[in-house]
């Protein structure tokens, strides 16, 4: 973003500067406020417009560095990928970048001189009010950036991106589940296949994968393509991370256009990676409950954005890994379950929560508003889960009666109403059964 707006500010110093050389001088002189400097005049205006301008860059970039710095020993690193992503910071140095390289374009044009004078009047009131553009431009980014580091606005960042995440990935309308679908034996019918394993290009994690590309691959080798890790997972270079379940060891080409599918990266991002939303929010959680922190409030709006996420989660269905072709199994991915993902929003923040009333109360209220939105026993069975570790919590970690009776009793009414709703169903799997919907 930066190098595009200096180049579309360079752009416009040498269309101006053109107009300025095709216009008759005689036009300006009606306007002498606006078009009356001199080359020295406007050679020194645009020497200061440039100068400031180039400071006030490094002072953005400052003030960026510091906003990093605090984000990450305040919350965590994990969010810098945020600020660094911001259009508005982006947009901010590219401006005062770019006005610093119009006045370069335009002072180089200027001469003076008693038969070579030439001034591009249009383009030297262009910088003036480029000048002006970029102190609005750095009292926005003052308030902007005030704003960035609060911790309301972390959040609702973050988990804005995971429910962007989640609405792209799993389908609306999970409705009532049913009976778990029994696990296909893709070597069934052929014993004379194996799995041939792809080895990762790189050491990093897996990013995001095309699953077209993995389709195509199956569906021309007449093969099934197996990921042995899930987006997010960190893979390491010449290990297996993807098989191939072929009669024939497939080509080297094949290996290679497998592994081109795959992004591996030094870091996650949420580009297809849910649980890396939800990690971010986890880890503010658990940074603000350490000794050295003691922010619960933060925690507690963490918990808030987290059970925003399960609520947008508990509508949607999380497809099954088996994938199809023409009644052929052709790949077998890997993905997060309901389960995994409810268990890394509340697991570790219930686990460091000892003693502290105000997280315990609102990690109930998540699970009771979950109780009411989630439909399907085998996703009610994930609450009633979670809701025997939060009342086995308050029993061991809240010592005064006082504060751990009502709530207790809370908890317990809870598990009553979610034991109570799984004990009418006869036709249900046992529990750890796998979730695909």
């Amino acid at each position: 973003m930066p190098g595009i707006i200096v180049l579309l500010a360079v752009a416009l110093a040498v269309s101006l500067i053109e107009v300025d050389a095709r216009i008759d001088s005689n036009m300006f002189d009606s306007w002498p406020r606006l078009f009356g400097a001199g080359a020295a005049g406007s050679r020194g205006m645009l020497a200061t417009v440039a100068g400031s301008m180039i400071t006030v860059a490094g002072v953005v970039f400052s003030i960026t560095l510091v906003a990093l710095s605090l984000a990450s020993s305040q919350y965590t690193s994990r969010v810098l990928r945020n600020f660094m992503t911001d259009r508005t910071n982006q947009t901010v140095l590219g401006v005062f970048v770019g006005i610093f390289a119009y006045c370069l374009v335009v002072l180089r044009t200027i001469r003076e001189g008693q038969t070579t004078e030439f001034v591009p009047s249009l383009a030297v009131l262009g910088g003036v009010v480029l000048a002006f553009v970029g102190i609005g431009y750095f009292i926005y980014f003052i308030h902007h950036i005030a704003m960035l580091i609060q911790a309301s606005q972390i959040l609702a960042r973050v988990a804005e991106e995971t429910i962007r995440r989640i609405d792209d990935a799993f389908p609306e309308g999970v409705g009532q589940e049913g009976m778990s679908v029994s696990t296909p034996d893709p070597t069934q019918g052929d014993p004379n296949r194996r799995w041939w394993p792809v080895a990762a290009g790189r050491t990093g994690y897996l990013q995001r994968v095309d699953p077209e590309v993995m389709l195509d691959v199956a569906r021309k080798l007449d093969a099934v393509v197996r990921m042995e890790f899930r987006i997010g997972d960190f893979v390491i270079q010449d290990l297996p991370f993807i098989s191939v379940l072929a009669a024939h060891e497939p080509p080297a080409e094949t290996f290679d256009r497998l592994a081109a599918a795959y992004a591996i990266a030094p870091q996650r991002t949420t580009e297809q990676d849910a649980a890396f939303g939800i990690r971010q929010i986890v880890d503010i959680a658990l940074k603000a409950l350490s000794p050295g922190i003691n922010d619960t409030t933060t925690a507690v709006m963490a918990l808030d954005y987290l059970t925003a996420i399960a609520v947008r989660l508990s509508t949607r269905q999380i497809e099954s890994p088996w994938r199809f072709d023409e009644r052929k199994l052709r790949v077998i991915t890997r993905g997060e379950t309901f389960e995994e993902l409810v268990d890394l929003c509340y697991d570790q923040i219930r686990q460091n929560a000892a003693g502290n009333i105000a997280v315990l109360v609102r990690l109930l209220a998540a699970i009771e508003l979950l109780e009411d939105r989630t439909q399907g026993p085998q996703r009610r069975r994930v609450l009633l889960h979670q809701a025997l570790a939060l009342e086995d919590a308050v029993r061991r970690t809240i010592p005064a009666a006082t504060d751990r009776d009502p709530l207790d009793a809370r908890a317990g009414t809870l598990v009553d109403r979610l034991q109570q709703n799984l004990e009418v169903r006869h036709d249900l799997p046992r529990l750890g059964g796998t979730d695909h919907g």
